[in-house]
């Protein structure tokens, strides 16, 4: 099978997708459910209301940080079960959201505080926390290396894709990403943050 390539540029497809509007996730109830998104990790709940295609379920929007979504169908008679889920095809693997690379001492302690443990990874484009929901869910919290326009993120990421590869290297690490940044003429201020293993997940 020929390998597909990898590139920023916009597909020969019948239309293009103008962002990411918000993902639904099923989750437990709803004292839960806020408890962890808004009084843990920070996301403002923006609308409240019946879910329209079950009304017995309650539907939570929450901001996560930049406009867009995240919402949960929600209902008062389900418990959380914070085991580990089991991943098959179709299955949501882990949900990641951005956090500002100066707060990332501040978000492993809010973590701490509120009971929930994490992992670390310095997974070579970016800095990642790993942990879970009241429900089991794995939320990747990543931190940027490089402060670069948001708008640019698929530009950079393709010249460090061909950089990799160029390379031969097993995956794009943080040379590859400052290289590309370079060769693009962005200008790009490197954050601090700590050193850490590439390690498996949560």
């Amino acid at each position: 099978m020929t390998e597909t390539p990898v590139t920023p540029e916009l597909p020969d497809s019948p239309f293009h997708t103008t962002g990411t509007d918000h993902v639904t996730a099923i989750g437990s109830n709803e004292e839960d459910t806020v408890a962890y998104y808004r009084d843990v990790l920070g996301m403002p709940l923006v609308l409240r209301q019946p879910n329209l295609d079950d009304p017995e379920q309650t539907h939570l929007f929450f901001d996560t940080g930049d406009g867009r979504i995240l919402t949960f169908f929600v209902s008062d008679d389900r418990q959380s079960n914070p085991n580990p889920h089991r991943h098959r095809v179709g299955s949501v693997h882990h949900l990641s959201f951005s956090i500002d690379a100066a707060d990332f001492d501040d978000v492993k302690r809010g973590l701490e505080d509120a009971g929930y443990g994490f992992n670390e990874f310095d997974r070579g484009i970016f800095h990642s926390l790993y942990t879970r929901d009241p429900n089991g869910l794995v939320i990747e919290l990543s931190a940027d290396k490089f402060d670069f326009p948001a708008e640019r993120r698929g530009d950079v990421l393709a010249k460090a894709q061909e950089l990799r590869v160029a390379d031969g290297a097993d995956y794009a690490e943080e040379e590859h990403l400052e290289r590309a940044l370079d060769e693009l003429g962005i200008d790009a201020e490197k954050h601090d943050l700590p050193d850490a293993d590439t390690g498996t997940e949560f």
